[in-house]
């Protein structure tokens, strides 16, 4: 059965990408039911193992520190959620940006930043490693849930959309060659890195608050928290420190969504961009935020890089964290007998370190801890 591009909507607009003009997928197919083709990636991406494995892994908080805090699973929904309502507004497709949305941190390591820092670090003079590169690694490879091939088999667009999240459109790494080197991607991907920044640095600032890691008092210096807390309080004038936050936190993702919106329109406007092929001809980004909203934003980034991702608190589990995974890979490394026999069976193909690096990339936090306790801890059970 053949993909159901009739089944599209009908009301996008000309520069949205479509199932219709989609490149295709590596591998043929026989559908069992006629789904538009990134419908049929978003199901494929919920349902991979690496998407259920987000749930313990770190997007400020390791896992164990409270049920409250953000997970990267989490952050993955917010991420489709905030992506798609932009996506409606500008007549873009739905179903692309939500793939591209559930995907964007599939390849992403435990312990957050620290363990991409930690694995590229020791993976140097071989390949390196970088956490968009790596799900679609994930995507590709990794995922092993069909007969024939590996990986999901996902549409060019949604594979184009993953390689190039927040990485230079020219880079030299080899994969790049197979997605228009120097190309801009589709307006959905380039959505999602916005997307993706206006959900981290809202919900951030509200694990960082219940958390205690900063407050009320520091925000204050943050001209657009401040501006937008101070509409709240005026607003309702009785209401208590939680739901103002909380509604602090929902108002502000929402002006920094309507600037994003009305920007991109307005820069599509200017650059007569009408069509997929206008937007590849022209070759330029066009979703981005007024320079008002730019530096403003920035500022509120610095605010969170200083006092919550260098919170001495947070600093503490960066240096455990480093520890754990540094020399996970060194025992692996040199008794690589340690690594369950799949990987092992790898090894010939892919190399050592390549295997090791994928094996930890796809640990959760919990699970990192659990190994490095059965490794090095001579009284836990193997």
């Amino acid at each position: 059965m053949k993909e159901g591009n009739a089944l599209e909507r009908s009301d996008l607009a000309g520069y949205a990408a479509t199932s219709t003009t989609s490149r295709g997928r590596r591998y043929q197919e026989d559908f069992r039911d006629n789904r538009p083709a990134f419908e049929r990636d978003r199901d494929r991406i919920i349902h991979c193992a690496a998407f259920r494995r987000l749930e313990y892994k770190t997007q400020v908080f390791v896992n164990h520190e409270g049920d409250y805090y953000r997970t990267r699973l989490t952050h993955s929904l917010e991420v489709a959620q905030i992506g798609k309502g932009i996506a409606r507004r500008l007549g873009l497709n739905e179903e692309l940006t939500e793939a591209l949305a559930l995907a964007h941190d599939l390849g992403h390591t435990p312990f957050g930043h620290t363990g991409e820092e930690v694995l590229n670090r020791l993976m140097e003079g071989c390949g390196g490693f970088e956490h968009n590169l790596q799900s679609l690694r994930v995507v590709d490879e990794l995922e092993e849930r069909h007969p024939g091939y590996n990986g999901l088999n996902l549409s060019w667009e949604v594979r184009e959309g993953i390689a190039k999240h927040s990485s230079p459109y020219d880079s030299p790494a080899p994969i790049f060659a197979e997605f228009l080197p120097g190309t801009v991607p589709t307006i959905e991907a380039q959505l999602i890195n916005f997307a993706d920044e206006i959900a981290y640095n809202n919900h951030d600032i509200d694990d960082g608050l219940k958390s205690g890691y900063i407050n009320l008092s520091q925000l204050k210096k943050v001209d657009l928290w401040n501006e937008v807390h101070e509409g709240i309080v005026a607003r309702y004038p009785d209401i208590d420190v939680e739901r103002g936050v909380c509604q602090t936190v929902s108002a502000l993702i929402g002006v920094l969504i309507n600037d994003l919106v009305q920007t991109t329109a307005e820069n599509l406007a200017k650059l007569k961009i009408e069509t997929q092929e206008d937007l590849r001809r022209v070759n330029v980004p066009v979703v981005c935020f007024s320079p008002a909203m730019t530096e403003r934003n920035a500022q509120l980034k610095r605010f969170l890089f200083q006092n919550l991702y260098r919170h001495y608190k947070v600093e503490r589990m960066r240096v455990k964290a480093e520890r754990y995974l540094a020399e996970l890979f060194e025992v692996y490394l040199k008794h690589p007998t340690l690594l369950p026999m799949k990987h092992q069976l790898k090894m010939e193909r892919e190399g050592r370190e390549r295997v090791i690096c994928d094996y930890i990339a796809g640990m959760t936090d919990r699970f990192a801890l659990d190994e490095f306790k059965r490794l090095f801890e001579p009284y836990e059970r193997v």
